[in-house]
């Protein structure tokens, strides 16, 4: 299993993935799961991916490939004009590994299970965020709920509800995100270190702003000891029930 989360603010977008992939208590191993392409001045696309992770690779190595020899006329992440037609690609791309390998992993057993976070901008729009499923299709994160999540989502959702708003700084998202991380590691073994966050600035068009936290990050120590601290105090604080 893995975490994902793409956060959509006025400011730019946050994205983070874990790096866990598993398959048993003695088989686990770190693969990335969030995925760049860009353009100088014109593009930046990020994709995070979760579920089957030779069908997610599949869908980044078709995507990559056709960006290199694509046949002329057909369209590439580096050449759609709006993160809108970047999701139809990928939805594409999703159906067409499907095609090839669908058959024979339901044949023996195997789940064909894929979702995606597409996050990003195109010269001449906002920064975009969607989320996209294994048949394909996808919806458009908006400002009353300006998120998503895939993966093993339930443990991070909390903060996420109560703190997110697209009015927030980039700093106080990523903070936000990264708690909703530390909430999964500390209930969910399948979800696990290093992160790799994406803060990316509107309009720059640039992923420089990327980092991967890893187990011994003095930033992420001190956050989760600060949180879980303060977590007890409030806890404190709230009037004791009496019946």
């Amino acid at each position: 299993m893995t975490y994902c989360v793409g956060l959509k603010l006025d400011r730019g977008l946050v994205l983070a993935a874990d790096t866990r992939t598993n398959a048993g208590l003695d088989n686990i191993a770190t693969f990335k799961k969030l995925h760049v392409w860009e353009k100088a001045e014109d593009r930046m696309i990020t994709l995070l991916s979760a579920g089957n992770l030779a069908v997610t690779q599949a869908v980044v190595s078709l995507l990559s490939e056709h960006i290199n020899s694509a046949p002329e006329g057909r369209p590439t992440l580096m050449s759609v004009d709006t993160m809108f037609q970047a999701a139809r690609l990928i939805g594409s791309a999703v159906r067409e590994v499907q095609a090839i390998d669908g058959e024979s992993l339901n044949a023996s057993a195997e789940n064909f299970f894929v979702t995606f976070i597409l996050g990003g901008q195109i010269k001449g729009e906002e920064p975009r965020l969607f989320q996209i499923y294994s048949a394909g299709n996808f919806i458009e994160v908006g400002n009353d709920t300006p998120y998503v999540q895939i993966g093993e989502h339930k443990y991070g959702k909390p903060i996420l509800d109560r703190v997110a708003q697209s009015d927030m700084r980039l700093g106080e998202g990523a903070k936000m995100v990264l708690l909703s991380f530390d909430s999964t590691l500390r209930s969910n073994l399948s979800v696990g270190m290093p992160i790799d966050l994406l803060v990316y600035n509107k309009d720059s068009f640039s992923s420089e702003r990327q980092v991967r936290i890893e187990q011994d990050d003095p930033y992420f120590q001190k956050m989760s000891q600060t949180w879980s601290n303060s977590l007890r105090d409030a806890f404190t604080d709230v009037e004791p029930f009496d019946i």
